[in-house]
């Protein structure tokens, strides 16, 4: 960790403990490009579609296409990376993951454009500045369930200015979250915050603002968690369909664990208690700095 950086969010035991459970277990429920987050669903799409949809939207949205170097922070097995490179003309893409499975997945591309760093955000000393960043279901995971709301959006405010840091003037982020809707961190099962993600929180869209502001501005903001029931939907479908398999790798226990969960959250999803954030920010300066010495308003 940086030094004088305090680590708000979860441990790298915290994320493995959900995202290590196995690269094969995941792979019977996901898509083909192994998206783990929201789609992005559209007519009759088919789910690899509606998540190919997604990956383009985030890409679209932080400016990325044809950009010389882009940052996923959270970068998951890689689908988003493989994107950027392969459709998109990106010169350099950089994932970062506290995952060794996720991590190992993705050197297996053997992308010489694509580097995978298994390290936090926290962490991270770029040597070149980026011309976008993305991240994509990471940041629910950037502060722990005890904080109180003044350290969470603390611990946010640090990502946002390590964000600001990295990014050339006038960059953009494309950020995707779980947030807290009409509920809060009492009113939710506590089988998902401490068997499923343990150490992790949700946010709240005022929190991101205000941990944001004098940073970026918010550009676009979009609340779709209509687009998560049916996201997972289809997951939990997959999962029903190759329960016997999943349970030949990963044990009748972790299948029945990631069934309920996938089941509350679905819940979650579709009564409004949880909802999905879409949200573009764009890189500012210094407010001060644009007016001349002396100016007064």
């Amino acid at each position: 960790m940086n030094q004088g950086s305090v680590n708000l969010g979860a441990s790298a035991e915290a994320i493995q403990h959900h995202y290590d459970v196995g690269n094969e277990f995941y792979q019977l429920w996901l898509d083909s490009s192994c998206t783990y987050s929201c789609a992005l669903w559209e007519g009759n799409d088919t789910l690899e579609q509606a998540q190919t949809r997604k990956l383009d939207y985030h890409i679209f949205q932080s400016r990325a296409e044809r950009a010389g170097r882009v940052l996923d922070v959270g970068c998951g097995w890689g689908s988003l990376l493989k994107r950027l490179v392969q459709a998109h003309g990106v010169g350099q893409a950089v994932g970062l993951t506290l995952s060794e499975k996720q991590a190992k997945h993705i050197i297996g591309f053997n992308e010489p454009r694509i580097t995978v760093r298994l390290e936090s955000w926290q962490d991270h000393l770029p040597e070149q500045a980026y011309d976008a960043i993305i991240s994509v279901g990471a940041f629910e995971h950037f502060a722990q369930s005890d904080l109180p709301e003044a350290k969470k959006v603390d611990a946010y405010r640090q990502f946002f200015k390590r964000c600001h840091d990295w990014l050339k003037p006038g960059g953009f982020i494309s950020l995707q979250s779980i947030a807290y809707e009409n509920s809060g961190r009492e009113d939710l099962p506590e089988f998902i915050s401490k068997t499923i993600f343990p150490e992790s929180d949700l946010p709240r869209l005022a929190e991101i603002a205000k941990a944001s502001e004098r940073l970026f501005e918010i550009v676009l903001v979009r609340n779709e968690r209509n687009q998560y029931e049916k996201t997972i939907r289809e997951w939990r479908q997959r999962l029903i369909q190759h329960r016997e398999e999943a349970v030949r790798l990963v044990g009748e226990e972790t299948v029945a664990r990631y069934d309920k969960y996938l089941q509350l959250s679905l819940i979650g999803f579709h009564i409004g208690t949880t909802g999905l954030l879409r949200i573009t920010l764009r890189r500012v300066t210094d407010p001060r700095g644009a007016f001349p010495s002396g100016t007064r308003i």
